[in-house]
């Protein structure tokens, strides 16, 4: 899982660069407006395809994160096992929308690509660039939670539970205090060596 973990963060990395991207040249498009009276034409259609794209590349690390937000309220009341079964069935639900949600989308990239469909904005971007990279980012999403579900399952199936909602469980308040102590403790370190 070394490997899916790696590709994941850069996709993480890839994702957010995009936004970032997105969200300096919405800023550099409104400065223009004001101050110059003019626009970069295409700047909301780059920016929303920023969006689409960084977001959907950024879903595998956030699984293997176990960042994904979920509503707890009575979850911690459960015993463990049957903590670990909904979460089971909550990962399963959220990648086979996924699987879904890729699989039409190839419907649409198809279409594009035949029919050699352009955005209609001043920019004329072929669609399926865009349309590419966004599915391209939820299928690695789909077949890094499927690797994750195989691994919990393997775990699961050597009877180590406390490994399994590692992979898999929302992360406990405890886990979360934890590392925001560790984060805490590393940039001491590292502002105490500068």
């Amino acid at each position: 899982m070394i490997g899916v973990r790696r590709f994941a963060q850069w996709g993480l990395w890839f994702g957010g660069a995009l936004v970032l991207l997105a969200a300096v040249l919405i800023g550099i498009d409104v400065l223009m407006r004001k101050f110059l009276n003019r626009s970069i034409g295409g700047a909301d259609e780059l920016a929303g395809y920023a969006l689409a794209i960084g977001t959907a590349w950024g879903l595998g690390a956030t699984l293997l994160d176990r960042a994904h937000i979920r509503i707890d309220s009575l979850y911690m009341l459960f015993p463990q096992k049957l903590r670990l079964v909904l979460d089971a069935v909550a990962i399963v639900l959220l990648v086979g929308f996924f699987a879904l949600t890729t699989w039409h989308g190839l419907g649409v990239v198809s279409q594009s690509w035949t029919s050699d469909s352009r955005s209609q904005s001043a920019l004329e971007t072929p669609t399926i660039i865009p349309q590419a990279l966004w599915i391209a980012g939820l299928a690695a999403f789909v077949v890094i939670g499927v690797l994750l579900l195989l691994q919990a399952l393997r775990t699961a199936l050597s009877g180590d539970l406390r490994s399994v909602a590692t992979l898999i469980s929302t992360r406990s308040a405890e886990e979360e205090v934890e590392d925001e102590i560790r984060d805490l403790k590393d940039r001491r370190m590292r502002e105490g060596k500068n």
